[in-house]
């Protein structure tokens, strides 16, 4: 069946989405591999429509409707192992369908650092989720790796010790057997802030936060964080200032966020410049290992730069030991030191910050 065909090379690619895009006669299969769109199978039209509409009929979407936009989800069942999917259709102007498969529950790898390009800001991370209490955030765009250095960072800190560590998440992402995982389900009144509450009577040492994306968790996790736990969450911003504007308009005061906050971190995953390739490293490409062509760039607020910050959130003269570790100067330095290409470095800066 093309279908377990399909989903058994993804996995083992550790692919994070599948999409099938339709042409004008006929689909073509690609695999989101590192951050870029890399083409798998061409499949004709009758062909791909029949594997839409398999998916979609799996997951409980309406196999008829064509015109509205869908989204289901299930678990389907490889030779060795269960992958959890997530669906999304959109129909073209032509009724002609789109599908993105979600790829969910990857197992999280044993290596216990992740490809960073700077050693300073991920020794400031590892420092700051070693603290008895307190909240850490990051941010960033999709597919930026916050979830896999949210579990990195945590599982360092644990290091052969027991602690009881509790993520609260929508959807789990990677299944960790140390950490007690829990998942909302808005259908069941399993909402964020239910998970939270009870998160917290469990006493944990850490609490993971999936994303804090309203006013009701963002009071739940700063309750956390003032009353003895370490809470480490993601929240959407364009770049470290950002989270805190963020959290303001979440209806956090300033003086809360004084009481709390103990590190902001921005990071994205910039893909290598390959000197075989000539360009960012491509998939098949053996000069980087398959999962290594990309690499974490940090910028880290804590201490006295976040202080100077929390006093008054409006002030925007910058300290100039705050502009030299800012995200748009490090990409800038790697950009010098050869490790990505120019249009690479266009991309990924950060305007206006």
């Amino acid at each position: 069946m093309f279908a377990q065909h399909l989903l058994t090379i993804a996995d083992s690619f550790r692919t994070s989405d599948i999409h099938i895009l339709p042409e004008q006669k006929h689909y073509d299969i690609y695999f989101r591999l590192n951050g870029q769109m890399d083409k798998q199978f061409y499949l004709d039209r009758e062909e791909g429509g029949r594997l839409i509409s398999y998916f979609k009929f799996l997951s409980n979407m309406d196999v008829g409707e064509k015109r509205r936009p869908q989204s289901g989800s299930m678990t389907f069942q490889l030779k060795e192992k269960a992958v959890d999917l997530r669906f999304s259709t959109i129909s073209n102007y032509q009724s002609q369908e789109s599908l993105v498969i979600r790829l969910l529950k990857q197992k999280d790898s044993n290596k216990q650092e992740v490809g960073a390009f700077f050693r300073h800001e991920w020794d400031m991370l590892k420092k700051l989720v070693d603290s008895k209490s307190g909240l850490l955030l990051f941010s960033g765009p999709v597919d930026s790796g916050k979830t896999t250095t949210m579990y990195h960072l945590v599982k360092n800190r644990l290091d052969g010790e027991k602690q009881q560590v509790i993520t609260v998440e929508d959807p789990v992402e990677i299944e960790e057997v140390t950490f007690l995982q829990t998942q909302v389900n808005e259908t069941a009144g399993i909402s964020y802030e239910h998970l939270l509450k009870s998160s917290l009577r469990h006493h944990p040492d850490v609490i993971i936060v999936g994303e804090i994306r309203d006013e009701e968790t963002a009071k739940m996790v700063m309750r956390g964080a003032l009353t003895g736990h370490l809470i480490v969450a993601s929240i959407h911003a364009k770049n470290c200032r950002g989270v805190i504007s963020r959290l303001l308009e979440l209806g956090v005061s300033l003086t809360l966020l004084q009481q709390t906050l103990i590190g902001i971190a921005f990071q994205n995953l910039i893909p290598l410049y390959c000197s075989l390739c000539g360009t960012n490293c491509q998939t098949y490409c053996s000069h980087y290992p398959r999962d290594q062509k990309r690499a974490a760039l940090f910028e880290v607020k804590t201490g006295d730069s976040l202080k100077r910050w929390l006093m008054d959130e409006r002030v925007e003269i910058p300290v100039r030991s705050d502009v030299q570790r800012d995200f748009n100067h490090l990409l800038e330095k790697v950009s010098m030191y050869g490790y990505i290409s120019e249009k690479t470095y266009q991309r990924y800066l950060i305007a206006n910050q």
